[in-house]
């Protein structure tokens, strides 16, 4: 009945999108940051020291923006729940150039906005357009993409830098190219007087001035963030040692009380709310502690919605009551035999499929409820039955496949394990899981290697800077992880001693004194 509508909307979103939207490539994880550059200089919580609510604002909004993001580049995700944010965004009113003082006294707002997204361009564009950000540079970069050619580069030592405006708007200093702009200007009007003086000797003074910039803005940046923050960092994590021994204490008497295998969360939380969670949890076990015991064995996970998870989880929403969570527990049983025939229906499709084990991926794949992953595993196992594809019994043992919902062509991960579409051709999906068996064997046993290469660098790390904790990021692949470790081992780093290090995209500070750096951390940035 609403058919009628689709010519407007058609209408509305070729008007709203500017042209190269339409045809613009994907964005990677590593460009959406880059591209977001502007919006993270407005609202990182460093700048709102003297505004603590607004910094925790900030910090709990960009630790959910950060959920969204890594969902949005996990292979075979189908749709993401609304996600409100609100963020506190800086400002500078700027005045006439020819003032006296450039910028006045930064000011923030309050920006509001819900990311329904499926893709990283549309969600950054989404994100500067609600804080009135530009996205310029978004769009010379996709232009740059399809329209120029590929040039060889030719490299001069000490290259000079072109800053986005952004970072003069939200740092305060003045722009060394407007000073350029204006001496053009003034070119036309100029006499000469005496001799003539050349356009190279007047803009001496200004290409000097602009080196300055250029070496401070160098300066800002390569000075030794570790050092600079590890006292802030040091600061917060001794303040929250009381709270953390609190946790430790809460989450070992629950675990306790109701025979749990383990209590997770899986969001990064503040220390504090997740001893609030504990604490409400624990109310709830001593008012109904015989119907929270049906979890005996089980793990619960703090997480966006209640459910149990594919990998048989008890998941407890955060934003529901008491009620709803008491009314999960009371279903566990009728969960447990759900889980009982999703794993024999994974054993008749490894049957059917000549022993290859169907796996979830929790890092990879989406977070998907017990309902919504035996009913794509069961349509997947009525194609194969109508299809009858022939493998040879056990022929395919040792290898490993997931399932997806939302892509039509199989392929094969560098970790070994194949990527299989619910509604991809079987008849191709049996020619290309034969030919790439060899490949995937040799894959998985990198994977392993890799692995613990990785467990190794980690334990060596945390004993030469004598670290309390070191650890990544879920999106963080263990590759990522090896070489920032590898590179971490020929630094010194001595005011790491004690802390929690988390490996990471960005550098930061967390509430509870965590430090965060990116796993791609460049010399001198972090260390020099």
């Amino acid at each position: 009945m609403y058919c009628f509508l689709r010519p407007l909307r058609r209408f509305c979103v070729e008007r709203i999108l500017p042209h190269w939207f339409h045809c613009s490539r994907v964005l990677s994880g590593a460009e959406a940051v880059n591209a977001l550059r502007p919006f993270y200089f407005a609202v990182h919580p460093d700048f709102f020291g003297k505004h603590p609510r607004e910094r925790e604002v900030n910090e709990n909004s960009l630790k959910r923006l950060s959920v969204y993001l890594e969902n949005l580049q996990k292979p075979g995700f189908k749709s993401l729940k609304p996600t409100q944010l609100t963020f506190y965004v800086r400002e500078t009113d700027q005045t006439p150039s020819n003032s006296p003082d450039a910028f006045s006294t930064s000011r923030f707002r309050a920006v509001q906005f819900t990311l329904h997204t499926r893709d990283l361009l549309s969600t950054v564009l989404y994100i500067l357009n609600s804080c009135n950000l530009s996205s310029t540079h978004i769009q010379s970069s996709n232009a740059n993409v399809y329209s120029q050619p590929i040039r060889e580069a030719k490299r001069t030592p000490n290259r000079p830098i072109k800053w986005d405006k952004s970072y003069y708007s939200f740092t305060g200093f003045k722009d060394p190219d407007e000073d350029l702009e204006q001496v053009s200007r003034m070119e036309t009007s100029l006499t000469y007087v005496n001799h003539v003086i050349s356009l190279n000797e007047m803009l001496k003074p200004y290409l000097a001035l602009r080196s300055l910039y250029l070496c401070l803005f160098f300066f800002f940046l390569s000075r030794s963030w570790l050092d600079s923050n590890g006292k802030s960092a040091m600061k917060k994590l001794n303040h929250s040692l009381p709270l953390r021994k609190e946790l430790d204490r809460l989450k070992e008497e629950l675990c306790h009380m109701l025979q749990l295998s383990d209590i997770r969360w899986q969001r990064g939380w503040g220390v504090a709310h997740r001893c609030s969670q504990l604490h409400s949890l624990g109310r709830l076990a001593q008012q109904n502690l015989e119907t929270l015991q049906k979890a005996k064995g089980c793990t619960i996970v703090f997480t966006d919605r209640s459910g149990v998870s594919t990998l048989g989880h008890v998941m407890l929403g955060t934003m529901d009551v008491h009620h709803q969570w008491t009314r999960l527990f009371e279903r566990l049983p009728s969960y447990f035999e759900l889980q009982r025939k999703l794993m024999i229906l994974e054993d008749q499709i490894s049957s059917l499929l000549g022993g290859i084990q169907v796996i979830y991926i929790e890092e990879l794949q989406p977070v998907l409820t017990l309902e919504e992953y035996y009913s794509l595993l069961d349509v997947f196992y009525n194609r194969l039955l109508k299809t009858r594809i022939s493998f040879h019994p056990q022929s395919l043992r040792g290898l490993e496949m997931i399932l997806n919902s939302d892509r039509y062509a199989p392929s094969l991960h560098k970790f070994g394990h194949f990527n299989i579409p619910v509604l991809c051709d079987l008849v191709s999906l049996q020619w290309f899981i034969r030919t790439r068996a060899q490949q995937a064997r040799e894959n998985m046993k990198k994977k392993e290697e890799l692995k613990v290469l990785e467990q190794e660098l980690i334990q060596a790390s945390t004993k030469q800077f004598s670290l309390e904790k070191l650890y990544k990021e879920p999106s963080i692949s263990s590759l990522q992880m090896v070489d920032c470790c590898k590179r971490l081992l020929e630094q010194s780093l001595p005011y790491l001693q004690g802390m929690h290090l988390c490996i990471s995209h960005f550098y930061s500070v967390m509430q509870d004194g965590d430090l965060c750096i990116p796993w791609n951390w460049k010399n001198g940035e972090a260390t020099k």
